[in-house]
């Protein structure tokens, strides 16, 4: 239980959302999203909470955070764009503690690497987020891929920022593009986002606390929180994935397989996602980089940052899921933007997996766990947790409007099957990319 909520605040506290939006929502159930830390909840129950442009939202999601570390999520309704005290400090009450990460003994200098292609609208408010980060030595580099337009050149010339450099990518593929960024980057540590997210000002260095945990560490992950609930689509998305809610801080080590995830070292969700990690050049250069045959922008469509993640593990390194590393996302609004999303995420897969099944190593490995892995993927649930219960990210309260309109379950029912069918075309998809990026190589040693 939480009980660390201080005393001698003022009774009025006003909340900003960390993502804007460019109308107000229409749907009944959006969920205006925000955070708080434990030291800004009032001290007195007849105090209030104020909602920053949370008109049209009738209920609140809040991160609970004790410093950088999240506490968890809760969930309240709201009322003339507040948040009763009262309900806000019984949820709080309700969360576990937590530690606070490891201080490093020193911030090591960073490369962020931001890759992006014609989504200039996006990527302003990125690099706003960006260029505010509290740390002492970083740069950003921004990786054009394959552009049709200059609208992101002329965006980050016109920062006129030493801080932010601009890398142009011919060849498309999100592999190639961060490739590409991991060249030009100058420093040891080389962090990862994307253009349609907002980092938290201590997002480096938190990254910084994961690499602290141990000499091993070469890849660090953190929490990618929805920064955005205003449509049902960004809902379901929400309910559906495992990494918005990663909460619980854990070092992955192919020497030390939990016992609760008998899908290690193939439980790529564990691992986090690409919009949010840190890794070290070297063993970047050591691993042989990102595998250009993977990722979005390759007939793949993804599966690169798993790939990587898996190969950390695999090599014997270690990986850390660091929590208190946060950005925020902006899912897909609408279905068709999230069924591509879909497409996208199932040939990825079956690319990543006929990946491990043509090496024999890993081919090994993977049948030891196949049975179960077929069930969680046919399944479309997790067939293991996606945290340990004890410590499992929690909501208090309910939600407005439950995503219960027929039509749209309907259609979300069959984004399974799309994603599902997608794998298989994974499968044929990653002979014929690995054959162009041969084909790529042999013309650039000519």
């Amino acid at each position: 239980m939480t009980d660390t909520i201080q005393r001698s605040l003022p009774p009025r506290v006003e909340l900003a959302r960390p993502m804007s939006s460019a109308v107000d929502p229409t749907w009944g159930g959006a969920v205006w999203v925000g955070a708080v830390d434990l030291a800004e909840v009032p001290g007195d129950d007849a105090g209030t909470v104020g909602l920053h442009d949370a008109a049209g939202h009738r209920s609140a999601r809040l991160l609970v955070r004790d410093g950088v570390a999240p506490l968890g999520f809760v969930d309240l309704p709201v009322s003339d764009e507040t948040v009763e005290v009262a309900a806000l400090r019984a949820a709080v009450a309700a969360l576990p503690a937590v530690p606070q990460p490891p201080i490093p003994v020193r911030l090591p200098s960073t490369s962020v690497v931001l890759c992006t292609r014609d989504r200039a609208d996006q990527l302003g408010a990125a690099l706003d987020s960006l260029l505010a980060l509290d740390h002492p030595d970083f740069e950003v580099v921004i990786v054009d891929n394959a552009p049709s337009d200059e609208s992101t050149r002329e965006l980050v010339e016109a920062l006129d920022d030493d801080r932010v450099r601009y890398v142009r990518e011919p060849v498309p593929g999100l592999s190639s593009a961060r490739n590409a960024g991991v060249l030009a980057a100058r420093h040891e540590i080389v962090a990862f986002t994307d253009d349609d997210v907002v980092v938290d000002r201590a997002w480096l260095r938190a990254v910084a606390s994961g690499f602290s945990r141990g000499d091993d560490v070469v890849c660090v992950s953190g929490l990618v929180a929805s920064g955005e609930l205003r449509t049902p689509t960004q809902r379901y998305f929400d309910e559906r994935v495992t990494w918005s809610r990663n909460l619980v801080p854990r070092v992955h080590r192919l020497s030390a397989p939990p016992v609760d995830r008998p899908l290690f070292p193939f439980a790529v969700g564990d691992y986090g996602t690409g919009a949010n990690f840190a890794m070290r050049r070297s063993a970047i250069t050591e691993l042989g980089g990102f595998d250009e045959a993977l990722g979005v922008g390759t007939v793949t469509g993804g599966g690169e940052d798993i790939d990587m993640f898996s190969r950390v593990v695999l090599s014997g390194a270690a990986l850390v899921v660091e929590p208190a590393a946060l950005v925020w996302h902006r899912h897909r609004a609408d279905l068709p933007a999230l069924r591509k999303q879909a497409e996208g995420y199932g040939t990825g897969l079956g690319a990543w997996l006929t990946k491990i099944a043509l090496q024999p190593r890993t081919l090994g490995m993977a049948l030891q766990r196949a049975p179960r892995a077929v069930r969680h993927l046919v399944s479309g649930t997790a067939a293991e947790p996606a945290v340990t219960p004890a410590a499992a990210p929690v909501a208090v309260g309910t939600a407005d409007a439950p995503l219960d309109d027929a039509a749209f379950l309907r259609e979300v029912g069959r984004m399974r099957w799309v994603e599902l069918l997608a794998v298989g075309r994974g499968v044929l998809r990653y002979g014929r990319s690995r054959r162009t990026v041969r084909a790529r190589e042999r013309t650039a040693n000519r």
